[in-house]
């Protein structure tokens, strides 16, 4: 299984959006946490604060991190952005989950 995770070209771009008003410095941090319907959530925050082991992914604008306890839930994933009729949304394509919610935001393995 590899760490590697990717950024999709649509996400790059709304993540460059959202950083670019957010300050200098500013990067989207990606983590897992327990909870949601499925036992395991997806959670993104705004931050300035990288750690040293901390993944690090850039793209265009994009500069995402993962925290090391989240890589391995997140291993071999993209994260997209879409915005469809039910709306607007970072969707994580994630090839460890077994089960998701209907709305993409929680995950089992």
């Amino acid at each position: 299984m590899t760490a590697t995770v990717t950024i999709s070209e649509r996400a790059a771009k709304r993540i460059g959006q959202i950083l670019k008003n957010e300050g200098e410095g500013a990067k989207l941090r990606i983590s897992v946490e327990g909870g949601g319907c499925s036992g395991f959530q997806y959670k993104f925050d705004v931050e300035t604060t990288q750690a040293d082991d901390d993944l690090v992914i850039e793209r265009d604008n994009a500069v995402v991190l993962v925290d090391p306890t989240s890589v391995p839930f997140l291993a071999g994933s993209e994260v997209d952005f879409v915005d469809d009729l039910i709306g607007a949304s970072f969707r994580v394509n994630n090839p460890n989950a077994t089960a998701s919610c209907g709305c993409g935001t929680s995950f089992s393995i």
